[in-house]
């Protein structure tokens, strides 16, 4: 079992690494994917910043 959890993340990283070598050659689709992911964030980010001071400190002073 360990083996083929192993060999699943040994295949990812290839991948993700042929995926950085082929986006860093000029692949057209890694503006498109750039775009995609930063859409599919945005909500988190807003999300995010809606919360006004949640987890800081108001009243530290450094």
């Amino acid at each position: 079992m360990i083996l083929i959890i192993l060999s699943v993340l040994l295949l990812l990283v290839a991948g993700g690494c042929a995926c950085v070598v082929w986006a860093a050659r000029g692949a057209s689709w890694t503006r498109t994917v750039a775009t995609a992911t930063l859409a599919a964030g945005e909500p988190v980010r807003a999300s995010g910043r809606s919360g006004g001071n949640c987890g800081r400190d108001a009243d530290s002073d450094g």
